[in-house]
């Protein structure tokens, strides 16, 4: 196919060069009034004070975390060994995810104004309570936020399993693995369940190995009380056989409810090439959906059902991004910027749809899934 050139008034050039389109960005780009399209939009939510600190709102949740433990693990020693306790294993799961939420907030500069208070409460609730490093967490999910969907720059597309791009799924791999690919459809749920083991064992070895980690040692020390202190307290309380399906049980849903929350942020939405150049505003909306539901899913979903406003203002606090996000539609609607919003299980058939056919090696990403790309980047140069 030839190569076609248009330019829209933003001052991008959408080259087709009939393998997928490359978006070009100018020195100039600009909206009315000559300002760029996203300073104008951060003004708006700025003006509705929408970036506002909300310290009440999260100093409740901050006490309550260290409460909320500590009753479910007194709870937990007082019930003893018994097989009842799978039910503490599920409620345990819950509040550490939702916890992993709120360290998640704090991690983005949400909470407070100081980045070192900030930085400890993370270091606090997720280290110590949850057994996630903030380290590991931080430099994974800093390069996820800077290139969301960009081939060999964005971490959480390239999974150890699953392939969610169509090069993951070309390279070769073992028998086992091809084999897990071809039905990663239908594997993908349950793969989930191991997303606990995995989110820990990441931890770990971040803490333990070389590079620049800030406070490694703090971490070290935090994650060691937490791993190997609840590891002991589930088998003094449990017999050994209901003490190992406790863990296996806790470990499964924590994995499995942080997978579906982070599940439906980015994948099926374009995954564009390393070499794309995309403005701040097109970079994050077009890579980004967001999942509509009532206040009891913010709740359920810690927030990340908004995931478009997340990635255009990471530091907006939680109560805020449901204020945010019909003003953020409208402005993307004015500007021609495709902004995708479905509900919570067509979100979940969107992802199994789209990892399933890359799985079984649907090249053409105007065939494929993939072919979203092509029509969001045209889209955003209209």
């Amino acid at each position: 196919m030839p190569s076609a050139r248009r330019a829209d008034d933003a001052g991008e050039e959408v080259i087709m060069d009939g393998i997928r389109p490359i978006v070009r960005t100018r020195p100039r780009d600009s909206a009315r009034g000559g300002a760029s399209t996203f300073t104008e939009l951060a003004q708006q939510i700025r003006e509705r004070g929408l970036l506002r600190r909300r310290y009440g709102y999260y100093w409740t949740k901050l006490i309550a975390a260290p409460l909320v433990v500590a009753v479910s693990l007194a709870a937990f020693i007082w019930i003893g060994d018994t097989w009842w306790q799978l039910f503490t294993a599920a409620f345990l799961a819950i509040v550490f995810t939702q916890i992993a939420f709120l360290g998640h907030d704090a991690a983005h500069r949400q909470i407070f104004v100081s980045g070192r208070w900030n930085d400890w409460i993370s270091i606090i609730l997720g280290d110590l309570l949850v057994g996630m490093s903030y380290g590991w967490w931080q430099h994974k999910h800093t390069r996820h936020h800077a290139n969301p969907n960009k081939l060999g720059a964005d971490p959480d597309i390239e999974l150890p399993v699953i392939a969610v791009t169509a090069e993951t799924a070309a390279r070769r791999h073992g028998p086992a693995v091809t084999w897990l690919q071809a039905h990663q459809g239908l594997a993908f749920f349950p793969i989930l369940l191991l997303e606990g083991l995995s989110l820990h064992a990441s931890s770990v070895r971040r803490v333990v190995t070389r590079g620049r980690l800030e406070r490694r040692w703090a971490e070290i020390a935090f994650l060691s009380i937490r791993m190997i202190g609840f590891v002991t307290l589930v088998f003094i309380v449990l017999s050994p056989g209901i003490a190992f399906t406790f863990l296996a049980v806790q470990l499964g849903l924590f994995g499995f409810y942080m997978g579906i929350a982070f599940a439906p942020n980015h994948k099926g939405m374009p995954v564009v090439p390393k070499d794309l150049t995309l403005d701040f505003l097109r970079r994050q909306v077009l890579m980004s959906r967001n999942v509509r539901g009532s206040r009891i899913l913010d709740v359920v979903m810690g927030g990340l059902n908004y995931q478009v406003e997340h990635h255009l203002f990471p530091s907006m606090p939680r109560p805020h991004l449901r204020r945010a996000a019909p003003i953020v539609a409208a402005y993307c609607d004015a500007h021609d910027v495709r902004y995708t919003q479905v509900g919570l299980f067509t979100s979940y058939a969107i992802v199994v749809r789209y990892i399933n056919r890359v799985g079984l090696g649907e090249r053409d990403v105007f065939s494929c899934p993939l072919a979203d790309q092509r029509d969001h980047l045209v889209a955003a140069s209209r």
